[in-house]
């Protein structure tokens, strides 16, 4: 399993009126870790949208646990959680010092320019079962899908 790590120091504007990082900007920052994910062990994000493609969000999910302020130095520690046919799932812990000030993970469909489902090109799709930390498996005991 690789993972990324990204550092982000919070500016004031991510904040909210009781000075504490806004809830929607966590799932940026899972945003921002998961491209550097891709750029440092797949291939960079770019690269899929020149050959037209884009990995859709179908699911985000972030558990927090505290709050993150103004000034804060938080680390995003991601990785890819696993791949099937069309789709991938990345995991996230994001950490103030040694302290987790959350955990998530979102998940993602292959599609065209058009928005239509693709399936991740079978090249691609074996490296990335082959960083993935739990391959096809599905997570957390949800249904098995078709992908």
């Amino acid at each position: 399993m690789k993972t990324t790590t990204i550092r982000h120091r919070v500016p004031f504007f991510e904040t909210d009126a009781m000075g504490i990082v806004h809830h929607a900007n966590y799932i940026r920052y899972l945003e921002i870790a998961r491209v550097a994910w891709m750029d440092e062990h797949d291939r960079p994000y770019r690269a899929y949208v020149a050959e037209g493609f884009h990995f859709a969000t179908t699911r985000v999910e972030f558990d927090y646990k505290r709050s993150a302020a103004f000034d804060d130095v938080l680390d995003v520690t991601t990785w890819l959680d696993w791949v099937r046919g069309a789709s991938l799932a990345m995991a996230y812990e994001l950490k103030r010092c040694d302290e987790i000030i959350g955990t998530g993970c979102t998940e993602h469909a292959l599609v065209d320019h058009d928005g239509a489902l693709r399936r991740i090109p079978a090249e691609h799709r074996a490296r990335l079962k082959a960083l993935s930390a739990n391959g096809a498996r599905t997570p957390r005991g949800r249904g098995a899908r078709s992908g």
